[in-house]
């Protein structure tokens, strides 16, 4: 069903049920805003996206990414970004999680210093969740929201103490397709980052705080140009002093990792820091390279922060970082509580614990969590190692890294297990995210988008180069259907025949078939999964 609003200046259709409207997002203001920033950014958002796909053809043919020679100046310059607001001086403990009322409310309250409200890789974009998710925030914001959860008769509230509001809309290759302006399909990051901020710039800064996002999925400097133009066309429309808006953009591509400080610099105004987006930045390593078979990823459990190519990444951020004035954000840890196997939860939160004390001692100003209960042994962590609000003062020039040193190949080998687990990981998830939940709790990990891509990308990699696995066979398409096929079995066989149907596993395995076995890499597993939603 469509329902248009049309003013003289704005011509929006909804492609949705006249009931989920929402009303209270979609005032006549707001929609002559979001038709003002698709018509200036929108013409240009696509651009980017064909750079991104001409780019790809040349790592196909094996020219590798370098540090751009005619931006030599820049990363040579003595310059540094805008100031920190008091807020975020302090973030040795953030909280990530999905825009969910419940969620919203629990990470607040977690105890972290900064939560990131997540409309993107976290989030399974149904109509009714973004617009949702939006009234929740506007009502986190107004410090109103509630939730009452009838099955555990348990009611949920704001403490006095919250933590720092942060926001991640979609990234500038996901579209929204529930809305049409002038025709045109609108972009994801548009309505999400444009919603947020139009709704709740005055509160929030009455609170003492401001507007301040996480962009996600940047490959280019000037990626990073178009976000600070939208920022700042923002601030002039809203009549807010420039550098109110303030955004930590997350390094979760290999493209971006040689172009660090060119991003800084193009946000220098609006920007407080990087993070370590470490599960994309795995999955951006495979798909660049994925035809190149000098660049083979082992199993994915071989891979971690320790590996060559990612300590140099992690190392190199935290360099710029610092020298540029700003924050070097650690990356997420998968683990979650296990309260049903007390030695399996030990191990984890000793997996946890490692893992944060060599973040805080590399020179990491903060670090990522998705469970409240890790959140104490974050801050224990990082508290212990790290008795400033920050560590941004302390200069990490010792080290110099090169370029082989961020694309040099992982070492380690490929198992029967490593593909059955990616063919597991991956059907369960895409059957929870076609299910409208974007974080899904599987082998005692939070998976999201991003661990997903990571699963089905190695599959198609393994596929496509033809790998020999450990035990000596060669990975065809007849033995990986003879695993998949096993794999969905043992599933079915779990669930049932009515909730495995219910659930979506039906669906799930003829999306995963395609994304692994078509000879055509699709770029994000999410744009073929939209059209089900």
């Amino acid at each position: 069903m469509k329902n248009q609003i049309e003013t003289t200046e704005t011509a929006m259709e909804f492609l949705a049920e006249k009931k989920l409207l929402y009303s209270k997002i979609w005032t006549e203001e707001a929609v002559t805003f979001i038709t003002e920033l698709h018509r200036k950014f929108e013409s240009q958002r696509k651009l980017l996206l064909l750079q991104r796909e001409q780019k790809q053809v040349t790592f196909d043919q094996g020219i590798m990414p370098v540090f751009i020679p005619e931006t030599k100046s820049i990363r040579e310059g003595n310059w540094t970004a805008g100031e920190i607001p008091k807020d975020l001086l302090d973030r040795r403990v953030e909280i990530t999680g999905p825009v969910d009322r419940k969620m919203i409310i629990n990470a607040l309250n977690s105890g972290a210093k900064t939560f990131m409200a997540d409309f993107e890789d976290s989030t399974s974009p149904t109509w009714q969740n973004l617009m949702e998710g939006q009234l929740n925030l506007i009502d986190a914001v107004n410090k109103t929201i509630t939730f009452t959860d009838l099955v555990k008769q348990k009611s949920y509230h704001l403490n006095e103490k919250t933590a720092t509001l942060i926001v991640r809309p979609r990234g500038l290759h996901l579209p929204e397709k529930h809305l049409l302006i002038d025709g045109k399909e609108v972009s994801g990051s548009l309505v999400d980052f444009g919603l947020y901020v139009f709704h709740n710039h005055k509160r929030l800064l009455e609170n003492n705080s401001g507007p301040y996002f996480y962009i996600p999925k940047v490959e280019h400097y000037l990626e990073a140009r178009w976000w600070n133009n939208l920022i700042d066309f923002t601030e002039d429309y809203l009549n807010l002093k420039r550098g109110t808006i303030k955004v930590t953009v997350l390094i979760e591509t290999i493209t971006a990792s040689f172009q660090l400080d060119e991003i800084i610099y193009e946000l220098k105004e609006h920007i407080v820091g990087l993070n370590c987006g470490r599960w994309d930045y795995i999955f951006s390593y495979i798909k660049k390279f994925r035809k190149n078979p000098k660049f083979i990823v082992p199993d994915r459990d071989q891979v971690n922060m320790t590996s060559p190519f990612m300590n140099a990444y992690s190392n190199l951020v935290i360099q710029r970082c610092h020298e540029r004035g700003i924050h070097a954000i650690g990356g997420m840890t998968a683990q979650i509580p296990i309260r049903n196997n007390e030695e399996a939860n030990a191990v984890a939160f000793a997996k946890v614990k490692t893992d944060k004390e060599r973040e805080v001692r590399n020179g990491h100003d903060g670090t990522w969590v998705a469970h409240p209960d890790l959140v104490s042994l974050a801050k224990e962590i990082f508290d212990k190692g790290m008795p400033t609000p920050n560590q941004i003062h302390i200069k990490r020039e010792h080290r110099k890294i090169t370029e082989a040193d961020l694309i040099e190949p992982p070492i380690g080998i490929i198992t029967e297990n490593g593909v059955r687990k990616n063919i597991n990981v991956g059907v369960l998830y895409l059957a929870s995210w076609l299910n409208g939940q974007g974080a899904a709790a599987l082998h005692n990990l939070m998976e999201d988008a991003a661990t997903a891509e990571i699963s089905r990308s190695q599959l198609w990699q393994w596929l496509q180069n033809k790998v020999v696995l450990d035990n000596g066979r060669k990975l065809d398409l007849a033995y990986y259907h003879e695993l998949a096929l096993d794999e969905f079995r043992k599933i079915k066989e779990e669930l049932g025949e009515e909730n495995h149907e219910k659930q979506q596993f039906p669906l799930a395995e003829k999306v995963l078939e395609r994304l692994v076995v078509n000879t055509d890499f699709v770029d994000f597993l999410t744009i073929p999964c939209y059209k089900y939603l």
